[in-house]
């Protein structure tokens, strides 16, 4: 399945935020592939942030990563740096972009 999310970086804080992601921690990547990701993709356009993820199941995603420590303080270092967050709640697994159009 194809989850599109939207993402903002707060506006002092994207040269740390490009930082951070040439640094993903790799025990976070296997987490994210053990979760069923097969790609994701992040493009910033100023503060906008726009991800493409490939996954099995997007609920599942979130599940499986929600509590995970390494996640867990990864999101807290995101949280920092973002305006609008990535959404781990209940309603979160809905949240994706709604496709309005495709070739």
């Amino acid at each position: 399945m194809n989850v599109a999310l939207h993402t903002r970086l707060l506006p002092e804080r994207i040269a740390e935020y490009e930082a951070a992601h040439r640094e993903v921690p790799a025990d976070l990547a296997a987490a994210i592939r053990a979760a069923g990701v097969t790609s994701w993709t992040i493009w910033r356009s100023g503060c906008e942030l726009f991800h493409l993820l490939e996954c099995e199941s997007y609920p599942r995603l979130l599940a499986e990563l929600q509590h995970l420590p390494v996640n867990v303080a990864w999101q807290e270092k995101m949280g920092e740096l973002l305006d609008i967050s990535h959404d781990y709640s209940d309603t979160g697994a809905g949240a994706g972009l709604p496709v309005v159009w495709e070739l």
